[in-house]
């Protein structure tokens, strides 16, 4: 999603989004006056690209293999950090890329509403994948039992963002991750 955000920021709205410093907040600078975009203008632009231009996202590859190889022992949820008047869009954009999984909204932390998932399910093993650092720690809180994969799947945002210490592995491509995934689903 980074990279088609960064596009459309450009072309849209005349801002620049350095992503490599691994900060939606202090990454976004106007192009004509360098001056950083302030923090109150950042959860709307995120809205704003969520509601017109998810159709931009294209999957990671080799996440619907990894998925395929995951769906056949596991349950799959897609939490998602967007608000519940875009379920609708999330649905039907990952359908458009061949992924119908159970998507689940959420605001702040993904702790509480993953352990909920696990327990709606009766699940005995639980595996969370997320890019962001701060989940993992509210998973690792919540639900610690839950074995926390940190991938961060864009290649040029990766190395701005270092290994959360909340995740059991980081791993940053599906087809080593489906690995780890199911060698933890199935222990």
């Amino acid at each position: 999603m980074v990279s088609h955000f960064d596009a459309w920021l450009d072309e849209a709205h005349g801002i620049d989004f350095a992503f490599e410093n691994g900060s939606f907040g202090g990454a976004m600078t106007d192009k004509v006056s360098g001056a950083t975009v302030p923090e109150n203008r950042v959860w709307p632009l995120l809205e704003q690209f969520f509601r017109e231009e998810m159709h931009r996202q294209t999957i990671v590859p080799g996440a619907l293999d990894a998925l395929g190889r995951i769906g056949e022992i596991a349950d799959i949820v897609i939490l998602t950090n967007i608000g519940d008047e875009a379920h609708p869009w999330r649905v039907e954009q990952l359908a458009r890329h061949g992924i119908a999984h159970e998507v689940v909204c959420n605001r702040g932390g993904k702790g509480v509403p993953a352990r909920a998932i696990a327990q709606r399910h009766g699940a005995t093993r639980v595996v969370f994948v997320d890019d962001l650092p701060v989940h993992h720690a509210s998973v690792a809180k919540h639900a610690p039992e839950v074995f926390r994969l940190h991938m961060v799947a864009e290649p040029r945002l990766a190395p701005a963002i270092a290994p959360s210490r909340h995740a059991h592995a980081r791993i940053d491509d599906w087809p080593t991750a489906a690995k780890w995934i199911i060698e933890r689903l199935e222990s």
